[in-house]
């Protein structure tokens, strides 16, 4: 298990994963709007849980990305503007890997960038110098 301090940084090596993953399957014949979808939610989710961690903000166990917006809002986190919509990939979380709900269309390319956002913001937030 790694240290509380290390959080951060494991969250957003595996929500860099999950944008790669989602970035090369998009050319893959066959693969539906629900994987790629999946992996782009969960690259929002664990970009926004990375920042949450590194604010030292308990943050509970869901997929539901508006309720960590505004999880981040209500603790002065500031998210990017392009990520206001992204709740949009809350189904792809878990209900649509299950088959809970029936799908919609995805917009993959936008999905992607959603995903990219989330990850570069976390990055830059994650691994900008400290004044310490």
């Amino acid at each position: 298990m790694p240290e509380e301090t290390d959080v951060p940084q494991v969250l957003l090596g595996l929500a860099r994963d999950d944008e790669l993953a989602a970035r090369s399957l998009l050319p893959v014949e066959g693969v539906t709007d629900a994987i790629l979808g999946f992996h782009s939610q969960q690259a929002v989710e664990k970009s926004l849980k990375a920042v949450l961690a590194l604010r030292g903000v308990e943050f509970p166990f869901t997929h539901d990305l508006d309720g960590l917006l505004e999880l981040c809002q209500g603790n002065g986190i500031e998210v990017p503007e392009e990520l206001s919509d992204v709740d949009h990939l809350s189904p792809y979380g878990v209900q649509l890997r299950y088959g809970a709900i029936r799908p919609s269309v995805l917009d993959r390319d936008q999905a992607l960038r959603w995903a990219a956002s989330a990850v570069g913001w976390a990055g830059r937030v994650i691994e900008q110098p400290t004044d310490d």
